[in-house]
């Protein structure tokens, strides 16, 4: 059942991983030939129901921040896991100011279409420049941080264990730079219409997401801990995937993952789960399914360093 889950699903699609697989930011020195993690094809597909999800609450109390920082003639911004840059498009045109991003991937081709399709321009027109960096997340220092103005990631979170967000978390406060990181799975998700099925194909799903020491839906909740220990202010918002008919193509490559991924991790449901992914496979395509996915973002105000305000 896992092979016909995954069947017609993206290469590196959503929630489908191989053995041994983490996100698309390199974590740990796995060799210099790891393939890549997630298709190009499928970060695009998410990319509109990412934007429309982020939560635009947490920028206000962002552009304080930023605009509060002193002797600053524009903004570094570090984007952890960058992809395909996607949320240097969405964040970049809504701050004031020149932006120099520096984009972390543990993919080449990931961090070269980035680089390319990059925003140039901020909300004001000043410039948006771009850099790239292959680099491990897990070992992050705030030296690696220095100077940066924000520290950013999309769908980061869940994919790491507790010791790389306490990794992550003295990066950001040791540098006195705030952190916005958004669209970590909250592990909750409903669909309309139901199915009697729903609930434990999810509970499944979120017992994959936590394997081998991954944090999946409690990363939000560790993260704050990690923030607040060392003297950030974290505030939470949703940031909700809301998917309906215009959202079919994401749809059906996030259930095959979804269910993929649920069956990968209790293998008995192979034969129920299979009837219940291709009947919600012809819903989708009959426009007749909605499916809200419940995600988090996080914006964690460091104390800036040296006591500035």
């Amino acid at each position: 059942m896992a092979d016909a889950a995954a069947q017609g699903v993206i290469p590196g699609a959503g929630p489908v991983q191989g053995p041994g697989e983490r996100a698309t930011v390199r974590l740990r020195e796995t060799g210099p030939d790891e393939p890549p993690r997630y298709a190009p094809e499928w970060l695009e597909l998410r990319e509109p129901a990412d934007a429309g999800a982020r939560a635009h609450d947490l920028l206000d109390p962002l552009r304080i921040r930023l605009a509060n920082l002193p002797g600053k003639a524009g903004y570094v911004i570090h984007d952890l896991g960058c992809g395909t840059g996607s949320m240097g498009r969405w964040l970049a045109p809504r701050l004031d100011g020149a932006q120099h991003w520096i984009l972390h991937d543990r993919d080449p081709y990931l961090l070269h279409f980035a680089a390319v399709a990059s925003p140039r321009s901020a909300a004001d027109g000043s410039r948006v420049t771009v850099e790239t960096r292959r680099g491990d997340v897990a070992r992050l220092t705030p030296d690696a941080l220095a100077g940066a103005s924000l520290v950013t990631a999309s769908a980061l979170l869940d994919v790491l264990t507790r010791e790389e967000i306490d990794t992550l978390a003295a990066a950001c406060t040791g540098a006195g730079s705030p952190a916005l990181l958004t669209l970590s799975v909250a592990g909750r998700v409903e669909l309309s219409p139901p199915d009697p099925m729903d609930e434990e194909i999810m509970e499944a799903f979120n017992a994959h997401q936590r394997r081998d020491g991954l944090l999946g839906p409690d990363a939000v909740t560790v993260a704050c801990e990690a923030f607040s220990e060392r003297g950030a202010t974290v505030r939470v918002n949703p940031s909700p995937w809301r998917l309906g008919p215009g959202e079919a193509a994401l749809t059906a490559q996030w259930l095959r993952g979804w269910v993929g991924a649920a069956v990968e991790e209790r293998p008995e449901l192979a034969s129920r789960a299979e009837r219940y992914l291709r009947d919600r496979l012809a819903a989708c395509e009959a426009g007749e399914l909605h499916v809200t996915v419940h995600h988090s973002d996080l914006l964690a105000l460091s104390r800036p360093v040296g006591g500035a305000s």
